[in-house]
């Protein structure tokens, strides 16, 4: 396979990407820090052959985005209309719908079944189909989690994986052995780190989003377990940023490639 490169999640810099004027912008911001790719993720609305002429025009290649899972199965020939103009391979849910969440564990099942289903048709038209997971599929229902229950009741062939570092960590997670776990089930990973930020108590820290390297995950454990779990992308995101976004996604590109990621 080739090297594993890096592409900008577009959920960082979503207030910024309302317009079709604010999203050239923003990717002319994205292509100046180095960024050669992205993920579509919270933008718009923007008509998608917007989309596609601005990220041409600044050579920025969309290799996956993030859709609602209910447009996948409520209208799935035009989702497939939508990445084929974009020449977007992977095709990826931000989350389980809500409809899921109050079915309990049985939901997790059925959200399993039916993610199968909808991954074998993206899967018959050439499109990968990936669940990218928060830390509430960290509940457990005796020795299994949700995560557990989604990963091994899906087919492999039609639901892959897009492990999120941050929100394996902060669901107690091991970030290295979900991504070895994952060996061949993921195109594109998620990278964000966590770092703990002070309360009014000593005792009362919290867990927050930082940037790649500035944070208390292992990168480079990470980045190597990657590697061997072939992923192609690793996706810059950070759903929330203590300064401006773009700055953000810039100290992680620069800390990135310090660590030998391109």
């Amino acid at each position: 396979m080739s090297h594993p490169k890096l592409t900008a999640q577009l959920y960082t810099v979503r207030d910024f990407c309302k317009t079709l004027e604010d999203f050239d912008a923003s990717m002319q911001k994205i292509r100046d820090i180095g960024y050669t790719a992205v993920q579509v993720s919270g933008i718009g609305p923007i008509p998608h052959e917007d989309v596609k002429a601005v990220t041409d025009k600044y050579g920025l290649k969309i290799v996956i985005t993030h859709v609602p899972f209910e447009y996948l199965q409520n209208d799935i020939d035009a989702a497939i209309a939508q990445h084929k103009l974009w020449d977007c391979p992977n095709v990826a849910v931000g989350s389980m719908p809500r409809p899921y969440h109050e079915m309990g564990e049985a939901g997790f099942h059925q959200f399993a079944k039916d993610a199968t289903e909808v991954g074998k048709k993206l899967a018959d038209a050439g499109l990968t189909f990936s669940y990218h997971n928060h830390s509430f599929e960290f509940v457990r229902f005796g020795k299994v989690t949700g995560l557990d229950i989604i990963y091994e009741e899906s087919d492999p062939r039609y639901l892959q994986a897009e492990i999120d570092t941050y929100w394996i960590q902060h669901g107690g997670g091991d970030v290295v052995a979900w991504i070895k776990r994952m060996k061949n089930r993921m195109p594109v990973v998620h990278f964000k780190d966590m770092v703990m930020v002070r309360g009014e108590q000593m005792w009362a820290t919290q867990q927050t989003m930082a940037e790649i390297g500035e944070g208390n995950l292992n990168w480079p454990r990470i980045i190597k377990a990657c590697k061997k779990a072939n992923v192609e992308w690793y996706a810059v995101e950070q759903d929330r940023c203590m300064r401006d976004p773009f700055e953000s996604l810039k100290i992680s590109y620069d800390n990135l490639r310090a660590l030998g990621v391109e």
